[in-house]
């Protein structure tokens, strides 16, 4: 993923950075996306993109690391925060193979996984198709990337 430093600041309700998330967010839970907001996008901003990757999960797919858990695109401008497990915006497929969020579910005895939620901000809105991988996400939105921040959370497996 390309790398566009900004300003753009992630929270959530449900954790804090580099604080445990709660496990209804989990796949131990209830498997539901946890509430996002950002503020401070960059200037010319006019849609965002929202992915969530664990680069601990111990395969390589695809050519890359890391198990994608969630991407989520065509959100505008003025999206500036998500509801827990939201309906709003465009899901895209998570390395599990289903469309939409799969929470974290580190591989008993594994230790602790980090989740990084990426806020992507760019300079266009999106009308991509549903059902896109990481990778096909990547290539259409990283030539209009202005800037990017993430929230990273942790769990480990009750």
């Amino acid at each position: 993923m390309a790398f566009a430093p900004s300003e753009l600041k992630v929270t959530s309700p449900a954790f804090e950075h580099h604080r445990t998330i709660p496990e209804k967010h989990s796949g131990e839970g209830d498997d539901v996306s946890p509430a996002l907001a950002w503020e401070n996008p960059p200037e010319g901003t006019q849609g965002f993109a929202v992915i969530c990757h664990d680069p601990d999960a111990p395969l390589i797919q695809h050519g890359t690391y890391g198990f994608v858990h969630w991407s989520l695109y065509n959100l505008s401008a003025d999206t500036l925060a998500l509801e827990e497990n939201t309906a709003v915006g465009t899901s895209g497929k998570n390395d599990g193979g289903d469309i939409g969020y799969k929470g974290p579910l580190p591989p008993e005895g594994h230790g602790k996984h980090h989740y990084y939620f990426w806020v992507l901000a760019l300079d266009c809105h999106t009308s991509l198709p549903s059902g896109l991988t990481l990778v096909e996400l990547l290539k259409e939105v990283e030539p209009h990337l202005l800037g990017m921040s993430r929230l990273i959370g942790t769990y480990q497996r009750a």
